[in-house]
């Protein structure tokens, strides 16, 4: 990384944005899920749902980073075009 251009850094950044993008779907999924619920609904269960879609968004799952890549990319993205 020491020797990564502003363009690698920016590249790495974009990549990490969209992976993160990924998951928005189920996160909407289950967001709706939960919205459309009614008082048989087991709500707690609905709920767990939305937060493993929350979880696997932001860790990235069993393969990925998520957005905690992102951050670090963002960062070093910052620190390489001085704008951190």
């Amino acid at each position: 990384m020491a020797t990564e251009s502003i363009a690698e850094a920016r590249k790495d950044l974009e990549k990490e944005y969209a992976d993160v993008r990924k998951h928005f779907g189920g996160i909407e999924a289950a967001l709706r899920t939960v919205l459309n619920s009614n008082a048989e609904d087991d709500i707690e269960h609905l709920l767990g749902e939305l937060e493993d879609a929350v979880k696997k968004a932001r860790t990235g799952g069993v393969l990925g980073s998520g957005a905690n890549a992102h951050a670090r990319a963002r960062k070093h993205y910052l620190e390489l075009s001085g704008k951190n």
